[in-house]
């Protein structure tokens, strides 16, 4: 079983430099990958992620001088079918990629190039940091929830990004039903994100207004109600309002959703992959989604007001 030495960041968002602040701080060899105008913005900018300055090697996914043994991949979805064809550079026999992207999806896209055999699906939870120009404030760190669809059993391919997560000091779990654990995040995406976005909600205003929640729910029991009929059974009572409500809670009151800086930013947001993804999914099964069938409209009208 190879150690993990080397990782490339591809995405610096607020996510991605959270994890290469702490693979550096480990004293692994940390690079942010990029091509183009990204690269050149990267090159020689420092990134101030709690008041404390890192400066971060840079790979050329155009032109890669090195492979590493972990690549995580961190850009927004709609940026993934670009950069799926450039990880080849970067990547030997042995080396795993995680996708840290929101949605159901990144992984098989990734998986269609370079197999499932080296890929480990990935989410988090509890994450609040908020990136604005190379600045990142983040309270809770959160984790990673990591693994093979089924985890009854550890894999090798497992046990090596569990000795690199621990040597990092990177807070993860390994569940048992990791299918599972991406719905549930996707539903939290859904309900979380979408009406933070519309609203201009930070996570206080959910955690204070009682009726700012119940439209998130509404969002979310969608959510809930098509993953029975995919066989992954979310359930109202324990998975929303008892464990999501158990994270809401605990984030800082004035973070803010990934898709609320989207909005904020008037950047392309992921709606496609939140809503679109529900209203696909709800035709499928002939499932009437109407929350999130308005939402949908909604956000793509904020997108086109830019």
């Amino acid at each position: 079983m190879s150690e993990i030495k080397k990782v490339a960041i591809v995405g610096a968002g607020a996510m991605g430099i959270l994890y290469a602040h702490q693979f550096q701080n480990a004293n692994f060899k940390t690079y942010l990958a990029a091509n183009g105008n990204r690269l050149l913005k990267l090159k020689n900018t420092p990134f101030s992620f709690n008041g404390q300055s890192y400066l971060f090697d840079t790979i050329d996914l155009d032109n890669p001088l090195t492979r590493v043994d972990l690549v995580m991949v961190a850009v927004k979805f709609d940026k993934l079918d670009e950069i799926i064809p450039l990880l080849e550079g970067i990547i030997h026999e042995n080396t795993l990629i995680i996708s840290i992207l929101n949605g159901l999806d990144s992984e098989y896209e990734i998986a269609k190039v370079y197999g499932l055999d080296r890929i480990l699906f990935t989410t988090t939870v509890g994450m609040d940091a908020v990136r604005v120009d190379n600045i990142i404030n983040c309270k809770n760190y959160g984790k990673l929830l990591i693994g093979e669809l089924k985890n009854d059993t550890i894999s090798e391919k497992v046990k090596r990004i569990q000795s690199a997560l621990e040597k990092a000091k990177i807070a993860y779990e390994i569940p048992l039903d990791m299918q599972k654990e991406l719905w549930w995040k996707f539903m939290v995406n859904v309900g979380m994100n979408q009406t933070s976005a519309v609203l201009r909600a930070t996570y206080g205003v959910f955690q204070r207004d009682e009726g700012v929640r119940k439209l998130m729910e509404n969002l979310m029991k969608e959510v809930i109600d098509l993953s029975v009929y995919e066989g992954v059974n979310l359930e109202y009572e324990s998975d929303l309002k008892k464990r999501w409500y158990n994270v809401l809670y605990k984030l800082d009151p004035d973070g803010k959703t990934s898709m609320l800086q989207d909005v904020e930013a008037k950047r392309k947001t992921e709606v496609d992959i939140f809503a679109g993804k529900v209203l696909k999914l709800a035709r499928e099964h002939n499932y009437s989604a109407k929350y999130n069938e308005i939402f949908y409209d909604i956000i793509k009208g904020i997108e086109k007001s830019y």
